[in-house]
């Protein structure tokens, strides 16, 4: 397969610009950025100045770090418009998270964010190795989750052409993918195997599909998936990041010359790696929890925006700006089992090196009298499922069982089913993880 790797002439020069140019650029946002919450939010007034700092306080980068962070609790707390920093007239858009864990975040752009957004995602998919002409197959969800429609006005702003099928509808999904010959998906992966499965399920090879890229964000990922998704579908997979409160997809995104990490877009969003519990600021290369400055936001400016992302900052490769490493967890979903501080990203991990295995998974936590359980529900392959006898289906879940054991260090009970048995999304992010442990009361 040949990458279509841009050319320096092709890139925006701040993609090409020195550390010095980089970060005057940065302060002199940042300090918009600051005084703009200040003026124009209650919330950040006040916060500020319970804090005791002002935004002429910044007078290098470095003095961020005496700013107060910014969580969902906020955002949820000025439900709906009160972290807006410009009057409600001058909302080109809303856009809001589902709300399932709590009231919804929601969030607004101007005329200006949206042309931002546009051209952040536009870059995105250059760096994906995306071009004008390029057809594009759009399988996030349309609505209020900002990944359907950041990732058409991004590739409608590169000059692609749109397919905005949405999620859902599998073998529509499959049907458009032969008939149309998109060059490019964007989709969550774990949805991309979904319709890998689907051209199986109906004799066709999803390598010999028109697909070369896809862009896969909105949910963690492993490189393990990675390699699944590109052996199975002969694509390039290449990893983006956003999240709605900071902006939506495009935040950063991976280069395909390099596929090392997502290339955060500093120049529009300045990120930091915390120590979760303390809230220190730690150097480069170190795991901590990921935290957003916006530089350029009109509607919704947000300032140290607690990700809960687990990860690292990474030195700059393919591009001028600093990438993310590989997201390990978040601090938020971290789950504790007897003690042990488990991600379902390391079971992932244990589940894609047994070939047998599909990768598709479920756990299932409850509690038997003081005691958590961790059930570890798998499946097999689609072309594995059939006709295996007990004794290899027992072997295979012990194997994983002890793999468990060995590595993540809590015991589990391991299931291993035909395949299709784990419930599927039809759009959107896996359901990894169902948690029936009743909870403790003061």
């Amino acid at each position: 397969m040949t990458r279509r790797i841009p050319s320096p002439v092709e890139l925006d020069p701040i993609e090409r610009a020195s550390k010095d140019e980089l970060q005057a650029l940065q302060l002199q946002r940042m300090q918009w950025s600051l005084k703009h919450a200040y003026d124009n939010v209650p919330h950040y007034r006040a916060a500020f100045d319970a804090a005791g700092v002002h935004p002429g306080d910044l007078k290098s980068l470095a003095d961020l770090a005496k700013f107060p962070f910014t969580g969902k609790k906020e955002l949820r707390d000025n439900y709906p418009f009160g972290m807006f920093a410009v009057p409600r007239e001058q909302i080109s858009r809303v856009h809001a998270s589902s709300g399932t864990t709590g009231q919804p975040t929601v969030v607004g752009y101007t005329a200006n964010d949206i042309d931002t957004w546009a051209n952040v995602v536009a870059r995105s998919i250059r760096a994906a190795g995306g071009r004008r002409g390029d057809m594009v197959h759009i399988a996030y969800g349309y609505g209020l989750f900002t990944g359907g429609l950041g990732a058409h006005y991004g590739a409608e702003r590169l000059g692609c052409t749109v397919i905005p099928m949405s999620g859902g509808q599998t073998e529509k999904q499959v049907q458009l993918i032969r008939d149309f010959k998109p060059e490019i998906i964007m989709v969550t992966p774990s949805y991309m195997l979904n319709i890998i499965e689907e051209f199986t399920r109906q004799g066709m090879d999803a390598a010999e599909s028109s697909l070369k890229i896809g862009i896969f964000g909105a949910e963690p990922w492993t490189d393990g998936m990675r390699a699944e998704i590109e052996n199975r579908a002969g694509i390039d997979a290449v990893d983006i990041y956003g999240l709605s409160e900071v902006m939506g997809p495009g935040v950063a995104c991976e280069c395909i010359e390099s596929k090392d990490g997502p290339v955060i877009w500093e120049d529009h969003f300045y990120p930091e790696i915390i120590d979760p519990v303390t809230g220190d600021v730690l150097p480069d290369g170190e795991v901590g929890e990921l935290v957003f400055t916006s530089l350029s936001k009109e509607a919704l400016p947000i300032i140290r925006y607690r990700t809960r992302d687990l990860t690292s900052l990474l030195p700059p490769t393919s591009r001028s700006m600093r990438r993310i490493g590989k997201i390990t967890g978040r601090s938020d979903d971290m789950l504790i089992i007897r003690g042990v501080n488990v991600f379902p990203s390391q079971i992932e991990e244990l589940i894609l090196k047994i070939p047998q295995l599909a990768p598709h998974y479920q756990l299932l936590l409850n509690r038997n009298g003081h005691m958590d359980t961790v059930e570890v529900l798998a499946e097999f392959r689609h072309d594995l499922g059939v006709g295996v006898s007990e004794n290899d289906t027992n072997a295979l879940a012990a194997k994983l069982q002890h793999a468990i054991k060995t590595y993540v260090g809590i015991s589990t009970k391991v299931t291993v089913m035909r395949p299709d048995s784990i419930e599927r999304t039809a759009t959107g992010k896996a359901r990894r993880v169902i948690d029936k442990r009743p909870k403790y009361t003061n």
